[in-house]
C-alpha cells in the first residue's frame, strides 16, 4: 500500500513537472505576441481560478479554516507570484537553456535546507539521485548555443532557485490539512491578486489582442496551473521536498523537447544524454523509496 502511494505521488510530480515545463515556451510565445509578463500571468491566474473552482468541492472550500486560507493566499499565492515573476523575468536577459541550468540548482538548496533544519535525512541514495539529476541538467543545458551569461539574468535565475528551495517546504506545511484542489484554489487566488495589483500599478490590465496569445494564456491557466498545482501539492504531501525536487528535474528535459517542436530550437545530443541521467535519477529515488532503503541506509 505504501509503495502504491509513493508510485502515485511520483506520477503526480512527473505530471506537474511536464505541465510546468510548458510555461517558459508559452511565456515566450505570448511575449512575441506583444503581451507583457505581468499581464500574461495576471490573466493566467484569473482564468485558473475558474478552472480550479470548476473541479473543486464547494463543501471543502467552505469548510477550510480562515487561518489556512490566509496562509495559502498570502504565503502560497504571494510566494508563487514572486517566484514566477523572478524566474520568467530572467528570460529577458538569458536564454531558456541557461535559465533552466541555473534554476534547477534548486534541488541542491532544498536538500541542504532540509538537512540543516533536520526536516529530512540526507541518505546516500538521495545524494546519489541528486548527483545524477544535477549531472543530467548540467549535461542537458550545457549544449552549444545556450547563450552568454548576463549578470542580471543570472541573479534573477539564482534568486528564483533559492526562492523555490524555500517555497517547497513552506507550501507542504501550509497545505498539510487542506485537500490539493482546495489548496490550489486559494493559492491561485493569491497569485492572481498579486499580479492584477502589479498590472494596475503599471497602468492597467490589458486584454491580449491576438487570438494566439489568448490560446497560449488559456493553456497556461488550464494545464500549467489548474492541472499542475494540484498534482504538485498531492505529490509533495507524500514525497516531501527532497524527493519532489529530484523527480521534478524532468521538467527542463520536457522544456527542451517542447522548445524543439514549437520554437524550432535545435535538439542537441547532450539534451538526450542529460534526459537519460534525469530518468535514472527518478528510477533511483523511486527504487530507494519502495524498498525502504532510505530508512535503513546510514546518513
Amino acid at each position: 500500500m505504501q509503495t502504491t502511494g509513493i508510485a502515485r505521488a511520483t506520477f503526480y510530480i512527473l505530471l506537474s513537472s511536464v505541465s510546468f515545463g510548458a510555461i517558459s515556451v508559452l511565456t515566450l510565445l505570448t511575449s512575441k505576441a506583444g503581451v507583457t509578463l505581468v499581464d500574461a500571468m495576471a490573466w493566467r491566474y484569473l482564468l485558473a481560478i475558474v478552472v480550479v473552482a470548476a473541479f473543486g468541492s464547494i463543501r471543502e472550500i467552505r469548510s477550510t479554516k480562515l487561518s489556512a486560507i490566509w496562509k495559502l493566499v498570502v504565503l502560497g499565492g504571494g510566494g508563487q507570484a514572486l517566484l514566477t515573476f523572478t524566474s520568467l523575468s530572467a528570460l529577458a536577459f538569458i536564454p531558456v537553456a541557461t535559465l533552466a541550468f541555473l534554476f534547477y540548482t534548486y534541488p541542491a538548496w532544498v536538500a541542504l535546507l532540509s538537512a540543516v533544519t533536520g526536516a529530512e535525512k540526507l541518505t546516500r541514495w538521495r545524494i546519489a539521485a541528486l548527483a545524477l539529476a544535477l549531472a543530467g541538467v548540467t549535461v542537458m543545458v550545457g549544449a552549444p548555443g545556450s547563450g552568454t551569461l548576463n549578470g542580471r539574468g543570472v541573479a534573477l535565475a539564482l534568486g528564483a532557485s533559492f526562492l523555490y528551495a524555500a517555497y517547497l517546504p513552506v507550501l507542504r506545511k501550509i497545505q498539510r490539512d487542506v485537500p490539493p484542489r482546495t489548496a490550489t484554489f486559494f493559492l491561485v487566488i493569491g497569485a492572481a491578486i498579486f499580479f492584477v495589483v502589479a498590472a494596475l500599478l503599471k497602468g492597467g490590465l490589458t486584454v491580449p489582442a491576438r487570438p494566439d496569445a489568448r490560446w497560449e494564456i488559456a493553456i497556461l491557466a488550464v494545464v500549467s496551473t489548474g492541472l499542475a498545482f494540484p498534482a504538485l501539492i498531492a505529490g509533495l504531501a507524500v514525497l516531501g521536498p527532497v524527493r519532489t525536487a529530484i523527480i521534478a528535474t524532468v521538467e527542463p528535459f520536457f522544456t527542451a523537447l517542447l522548445g524543439a517542436l514549437v520554437l524550432k530550437d535545435q535538439l542537441h545530443s547532450t539534451t538526450l544524454v542529460g534526459g537519460i541521467l534525469i530518468i535514472l535519477a527518478v528510477i533511483l529515488i523511486e527504487w530507494s523509496s519502495s524498498t525502504k532503503r532510505d530508512a535503513s541506509a546510514p546518513g
